[in-house]
């Protein structure tokens, strides 16, 4: 299976290891992630502005790639992600944001066509967990792990419809596959305060400690995430709790990970 890859800018730059991880292990999965040729960075966050276009071009440009070639688009941040399928959503349900896009790229070329997913959901939906259970050689039993999903990846969940926005699964449910024991804790799901760093470096790691200081609470022995923005909060801010990413993870069960 071929899909369309958009890596983005963190994982071609500061985690380069995250994305030869996500290369590595959708091979051994039976998936070949094709980057996409000349893409350009995703805009970094959807803005909602119903006026603003520019920094979403970006975007319609990978997602009209995608849709030439017939391909799935994925990413592995789930940043990038979110950008991708809220600029895609807004294609799909906005007439005249649809018509204004088409007047840059080729004409009358791209109107939603693409299905975009994340990662995770190429784990889950197209390969499956059975099959990485099948694939693991080297199970991580006995760990207790804590999945991290922060602000991105689910919301807004109309939109993301990945998994349920306050229970999500997705994230546990690999873990088992790989031979781990999930942790659930409560704040699984908040804001490890990344986009307030520049603001207040104070209030971020407070939020990052809540994050961490509520899975070591339940348990967890290590953090795993999929976002590159957290997992550099998380890490910054603390150092009680490993914080890994779920290609890093996946690489060691799959026997892959240097």
């Amino acid at each position: 299976m071929k899909v369309s890859y958009f890596p983005g800018c963190t994982l071609k730059t500061k985690a380069k290891e995250l994305d030869k991880y996500a290369r590595k292990c959708a091979e051994i999965l039976g998936v070949t992630l094709e980057e996409i040729p000349n893409w350009q960075c995703c805009g970094g966050v959807f803005t909602t502005s119903n006026d603003e276009i520019a920094t979403k071009l970006s975007s319609v440009r990978a997602l009209e790639y995608a849709k030439s070639v017939d391909q799935p688009l994925v990413s592995v941040c789930s940043a990038c992600h979110n950008v991708l399928k809220q600029t895609n959503h807004q294609i799909q349900n906005d007439a005249d944001f649809d018509f204004r896009v088409n007047q840059y790229v080729k004409p009358d070329s791209y109107h939603g066509e693409t299905e975009v997913i994340h990662y995770l959901e190429l784990l889950r939906d197209k390969v499956g967990f059975d099959k990485i259970k099948e694939k693991v050689v080297n199970p991580l039993t006995g760990k207790k792990i804590a999945a991290y999903y922060g602000c991105l990846l689910l919301r807004p969940g109309k939109v993301m419809a990945m998994d349920d926005v306050e229970n999500p699964t997705i994230m546990e449910n690999l873990i088992r596959a790989l031979g781990a024991e999930p942790v659930i804790y409560s704040f699984r799901n908040e804001c490890c305060g990344g986009y307030i760093t520049m603001e207040s470096k104070e209030l971020a790691k407070a939020k990052s400690v809540k994050v961490c200081s509520s899975a070591l609470d339940k348990g967890a022995e290590c953090i795993v995430t999929a976002c590159p923005l957290c997992k550099y909060n998380l890490e910054k801010n603390q150092s009680d709790v490993p914080v890994v990413y779920i290609t890093e993870l996946l690489a060691e069960a799959l026997g892959v990970k240097e």
